[in-house]
């Protein structure tokens, strides 16, 4: 009975995977940015520029150009070569900024997910995010494997479009509550704002599944909102901020500014100092 017991504390212990690490928070907040705010710029570019606007954790994507001098093809991705994913690494220590996730990524099959968990290892990452849905048994085998979460992310979409499901939270919800509780969703707020839903309900239905945050406020709800600095639109991120933390959420916010693509850090510093201040009421 005591080994019976061991043996299920010990199993309880690793569905929990690696945190995020103190030392890549302030106040108990995980925030920086995804890489994607500076898809104009190289990913080493973004990571100073993350460092510049006042975050200290950075989710990369896949295709970013690696370096502003790189040749062709040397980019962020999970068939890069070693030599560039420890120069990613590497720049990401020397500029003292954690990476944390790695997305939105697709899969084909079970091998390609292989790839992305090695690629998220070899980085320390937290978790990966993708709308690969389809093979949600893989990505589970594969978390127990490697134990780095796996977050589904929602772009916009609507009832129209019956063949896109993910943009959903009851989808994501329906996929995700009988898995491994390393498996759940990243919550992009702008994209749920952009369908035409509320964030803070979305957040509601998807309560103990929230692995990350997309952070980004909207001038109004639907396709036609663009992307403002956080408390000047409608997605209402104070509220969202105060849920998550009564949630107990431990992932990070990512601050993916859409917009002021060639000088998006003053806007994103406002996002970021928004948030920490929100974090600490």
């Amino acid at each position: 009975m005591r080994f019976f017991l061991l043996l299920t504390l010990g199993l309880a212990l690793k569905l929990t995977a690696a945190p995020i690490p103190d030392e890549a928070r302030d106040n108990g907040l995980a925030i920086g940015c995804q890489a994607y705010s500076f898809k104009e710029f190289s990913a080493f570019e973004a990571i100073a520029k993350t460092k510049e606007a006042g975050g200290k954790i950075i989710e990369f994507y896949p295709g970013q150009k690696l370096r502003p001098d790189s040749a062709k093809g040397e980019i962020v991705h999970h068939n890069a070569s070693p030599e560039a994913i420890k120069a990613l690494k590497d720049e990401c220590t020397r500029q003292g900024i954690y990476p944390v996730n790695y997305g939105v990524v697709g899969a084909s099959n079970a091998a390609e997910i292989h790839k992305i968990m090695e690629f998220a290892k070899t980085m320390g990452l937290y978790s990966v995010c993708t709308e690969s849905t389809e093979l949600v048994a893989d990505w589970e085998a594969a978390v127990k494997e490697y134990d780095i979460k796996v977050a589904f992310h929602e772009h916009s979409g609507s009832m129209s479009n019956p063949s896109y499901k993910v943009w959903h939270p009851l989808y994501i919800r329906g996929v995700v509550e009988s898995r491994d509780p390393r498996i759940g969703a990243c919550a992009d707020l702008g994209h749920w704002c952009t369908s035409g839903l509320k964030p803070i309900e979305c957040l509601h239905i998807l309560k103990g599944h929230i692995i990350s945050v997309h952070l980004k406020d909207k001038s109004e709800f639907g396709p036609k909102g663009e992307v403002v600095p956080a408390g000047k639109g409608v997605v209402d991120v104070a509220a969202c901020v105060a849920e998550l933390k009564a949630q107990g959420f431990k992932g990070h916010f990512s601050v993916e500014h859409e917009n002021d693509w060639k000088d998006s850090v003053p806007k994103i510093k406002e996002t970021i100092d928004f948030t920490k201040a929100e974090w600490a009421k």
